[in-house]
Formats: structure tokens, C-alpha cells, sequence
């Protein structure tokens, strides 16, 4: 059951009571409109408490062991001291569904560690909603301790985007010996990500992924880094041998150390809150179009007369728009 007292839960995520962690991040969740103003006004009284984790996003290609590797880099930063949240982002998947759950059930040490967290976004089809869910998350996440919170991305496409635009570093992980090294990601991911890992270098494959982190620093060159700061290196890793995850470790630290020295890091973290800002506007704009009475009496006829083509695009939209305060 859901309390109405956001004393209880904001108390309970500063002891770092896993259990009112669990039940905040519930409360988050919730769509039911009491639910969402009760967890703003908890994480309003959170966000002092927040702020000084680290915030890495993963992403990777089908098949580049992204699960295998977030466990045993969620196992290294936990070795070394450190707190971990792993959070999923999957646009595609519903509550309860999809495989951000299979991902949980594989993170088998990981999901049973004391000092790590792991919670998969349910998106009930929507990127957005997963936007606001995952952010609200981490700032939670960050409250109660952990200073290093991962955020997977599971989908493709937008999702590799809506995550980089949270977080302090985004990683991508590759395979070598799939055919084409450059097939199966696209000039766009590329352009965002801080580093990039090519994962799985072991065994047979040693030599292949050597060459492909050699296509890819080729790669890298043709694009205009995001950052005069920082060019995105080129990574070597064995998640299964533990092998470079140490190397992936400190390429994070020295990002954040050069963009502190900048002050590119700060700058970064407040353009994110404003956009983050700017996306539940558009966000809440559009569910008050789709509530409103009159659009919901008028929309069918509306899109009819569309699609029958006896009223234009925009002289409908304009219609519709009218009925919105």
C-alpha cells in the first residue's frame, strides 16, 4: 500500500531503507495523477541530496554481452568501494514484460549484492514516460547513496538518445568478427557516445577486435567531436575475463575530471535539468490535449474528415488546438 506521507518515504530513502526505496520508485511509477503529485513533492525535497553520483549510460549492439559486461563492471566498482544502480530504459517493453526483466534475472551476483540496485523502467509504450520515470529514478537512486548509477539503454534507436541526454558519460559497446564492424550501429550513436568498447576480446577473437578497434578509431576521425575537450577513445574489453574493465574505469574518471576542469560538466548537468524541464512541459501538454472534452468529443470526426481528404492537415490541427486552453 502506497502512503500519503512524503515524510515516510523521503526519510526512508535518506537511511537507505531498500524496502522505501522500492515502494518511491512504485510511487514514481504510478500514472495516477494523486501518485505523480505526492512524488514530485518527494523528489523536490530530495534533489539537495543529490547530484554527486556518477551517471553513465550503456548502450550496445545485439549481441556485444551488455548484460554480462554491466555485471562485472557493476562488480568492479563495487570492489573498489563504490555504491551501484543499474537502470533500464526499454521503450518497447510494458510493465512486467520484455527484457529488461531477463537482463535483471542474468545480473545473477549483481541483483544479489548489498551495494548494488537494479530496476528496470517500464515504459507502458511510451519514451517519454520512460524520460520522466528514469530520471526521477536516479535522482532517488542518488539520494540513497549510490554514487554510481547506470542507465542501460535495452531499446534502439531514440532510446540511445533520450539516455545520453541524462547522463555524464555515454558508453557503447561493440563486437568484433560480425562482418561489416561499421554494420549494425548507426553515424548517430557514434556521434554521442564518450567511448566506445569493443567487448568479447578473448579468446580466437583477440585479433579481430583488435583490427575493429582500429576501424573504429578510423571511424571516430571523420566525425566532429561533441566536445573540444574530449575525443572519444577507442576500447579493448573482456567482460567474461574481467580484461580492460579497470582501463573503461578510468577513461570515465579522466571525462570527468577534464570537463570539471572546464567547468563543461556543470554547464552539462544544468542544460540537462532545463531540458528535462522542457520535456515534461511537452509531455504534460500533450496528455491535457488527449483529456481535454471537447478533443476527445471531435477527434474521431476530425481524423475522418482527414482521412477522407475533405479537410486539410492543418486547418484540423488548428481546430483541435482551439478546443486547449
Amino acid at each position: 500500500m502506497i502512503s500519503k506521507d512524503p515524510n515516510c518515504y523521503i526519510k526512508g530513502v535518506l537511511d537507505r531503507s531498500r524496502r522505501i526505496l522500492a515502494k518511491t520508485i512504485t510511487l514514481i511509477e504510478s500514472s495516477l495523477p494523486a501518485h505523480q503529485e505526492l512524488a514530485r513533492g518527494i523528489i523536490n525535497q530530495l534533489l539537495p541530496h543529490t547530484g554527486k553520483a556518477v551517471r553513465l549510460g550503456i548502450t550496445g549492439v545485439p549481441g556485444a554481452g551488455k548484460s554480462t559486461f554491466i555485471e562485472s563492471f557493476g562488480m568492479f566498482l563495487i570492489e573498489k568501494g563504490h555504491s551501484v544502480a543499474v537502470l533500464a530504459v526499454d521503450p518497447s517493453s510494458t510493465r512486467g514484460g520484455g527484457s529488461i526483466l531477463a537482463d535483471k534475472t542474468r545480473m545473477e551476483k549483481l541483483s544479489v549484492t548489498p551495494n548494488a540496485f537494479i530496476r528496470p523502467s517500464p515504459s507502458e509504450g511510451t519514451l517519454g514516460g520512460v524520460t520522466r520515470k528514469t530520471r526521477e529514478t536516479m535522482l532517488v537512486c542518488e539520494a540513497a547513496g549510490f554514487d554510481v548509477i547506470i542507465v542501460e539503454t535495452v531499446g534502439v534507436g531514440q532510446s540511445e538518445t533520450t539516455v545520453a541526454s541524462m547522463v555524464d558519460f555515454f558508453l557503447v559497446l561493440m563486437i568484433a568478427g560480425a562482418g561489416d564492424e561499421l554494420q549494425g550501429i548507426k553515424k548517430g550513436v557514434l556521434e554521442i557516445a564518450d567511448a566506445l568498447a569493443i567487448n568479447k576480446t578473448d579468446g580466437d577473437n583477440i585479433q579481430k577486435a583488435r583490427m575493429a578497434r582500429k576501424e573504429y578509431e578510423t571511424a571516430f576521425h571523420f566525425l566532429r567531436p561533441a566536445s573540444l575537450t574530449w575525443s572519444p577513445p577507442v576500447l579493448n574489453c573482456s567482460a567474461l575475463k574481467m580484461t580492460g574493465i579497470d582501463e573503461i574505469w578510468e577513461t570515465v574518471l579522466e571525462h570527468r575530471k577534464k570537463f570539471f576542469a572546464t567547468g563543461e560538466f556543470n554547464t552539462k548537468r544544468k542544460k540537462q535539468s532545463v531540458d528535462w524541464m522542457w520535456s515534461l512541459i511537452k509531455e504534460g501538454l500533450k496528455e491535457k490535449f488527449y483529456k481535454n472534452p471537447e478533443v476527445k468529443k471531435e477527434l474521431p470526426a476530425i481524423m475522418e474528415d482527414v482521412r477522407n481528404g475533405s479537410l486539410a492537415p492543418t486547418a484540423a490541427a488548428g481546430r483541435l488546438l482551439s478546443f486547449v486552453n
